[in-house]
């Protein structure tokens, strides 16, 4: 059976703020445990008042405190606003409060405007082009390659599980050459998936981690007790990807119904491209969505992503969803 995960944004609902944002997803992450579910993922962005996972590692860490046996961490983290000592200490912080349970998954886009650069008092494209050795450079950080000048503490010996992420063809490049698992974000950039799937598993190497090709795809997901239903929630998360593709990003708003019906052409076909990856209806159709996603990838595993106005619903989302395979 294909392991299932979730990624989640840690969304500000319109009416909401930080605070519970961030106790929801750790209400979330219970419940993705006891359903079964093997990871639970923060994604890292910054400066949008809808989305609260910024801090990655301290949400993490708060996720990490409200659940026991889930596997926690980044799906992921923009490595080049960062730099790999820091996230070493970081990461091996976590490993050292939740032994057995943290990954790392690494980005090369920074996913920011150049203000953020700034903000960071970072050249984001210039770091961009380093990420290959910082990936390597961090990974020594943790096994405690000699060669380092300088010892993470904490960071050596973590038993970190480090993941490339990608939603184009270098990741899959990378992952295949360093021998990492790979994530490709199909939830929203579907376009070169079967390509970079095809040349991880062609030019994977195996390495100390991992000894043969290991794939996770994203996908849209959203179930409910009836396709409108689920058409209806998943709304909202339509409405929060239109406004951020139109420079118009803000807090999660409330479902509108028959959304889709709504937009111009343009718009709505950008929805229906990422449709590839997306699995909304009553348990029956996300079954078989799902399944005929990972006949199509053969995807070790599946992870999970999407959000609603009522956190009632995401919880129900994941119980259904995991009933349903």
């Amino acid at each position: 059976m294909t392991d299932l995960s979730v990624l989640d944004l840690v969304p500000v609902r319109e009416g909401s703020n930080v605070s519970e944002a961030i106790a929801e997803a750790g209400q979330l992450a219970r419940v993705a445990e006891e359903a079964g579910y093997k990871r639970f993922w923060v994604a890292e962005h910054h400066a949008s008042e809808g989305i609260a996972g910024g801090p990655t590692a301290v949400v993490i860490s708060h996720i990490g405190h409200v659940t026991t046996t889930i596997r926690i961490g980044a799906g992921g983290i923009m490595l080049p606003n960062h730099n790999p000592f820091v996230i070493a200490e970081q990461f091996g912080a976590l490993d050292a409060l939740f032994p057995g349970r943290v990954d790392l998954g690494l980005g090369r886009a920074p996913g920011s405007a150049p203000i953020i650069g700034q903000a960071l008092r970072k050249d984001l494209h210039r770091a961009s082009e380093y990420f290959p050795q910082d990936v390597v450079e961090l990974r020594a950080l943790f096994t405690g390659d000699v060669d380092l000048p300088i010892t993470a503490t904490p960071g050596r010996g973590a038993k970190v599980e480090m993941w490339m992420l990608g939603s184009s063809l270098f990741g899959a490049q990378l992952a295949a050459r360093l021998g990492l698992p790979y994530a490709f974000a199909s939830h929203f950039a579907p376009t070169h998936l079967d390509e970079a799937l095809r040349i991880y598993r062609q030019d994977f190497r195996p390495s100390d981690a991992l000894e043969r090709p290991h794939v996770m795809a994203a996908m849209g997901v959203m179930c409910a007790e009836t396709d409108e239903e689920a058409e209806l929630l998943s709304s909202s998360q339509d409405q929060a990807f239109v406004r951020l593709r139109t420079g118009e990003p803000g807090k999660l708003p409330p479902p509108i119904p028959n959304y889709r019906d709504t937009l111009p052409i343009q718009a709505r076909a950008m929805l229906e491209g990422m449709d590839v990856a997306r699995a909304v209806g009553s348990p029956a159709t996300v079954r078989e969505k799902i399944g005929r996603f990972i006949e199509r990838t053969k995807a070790d595993e599946i992870i999970v992503a999407g959000a609603t106005h009522d956190p009632a619903a995401r919880k129900e989302s994941l119980k259904l969803t995991m009933e349903s395979i």
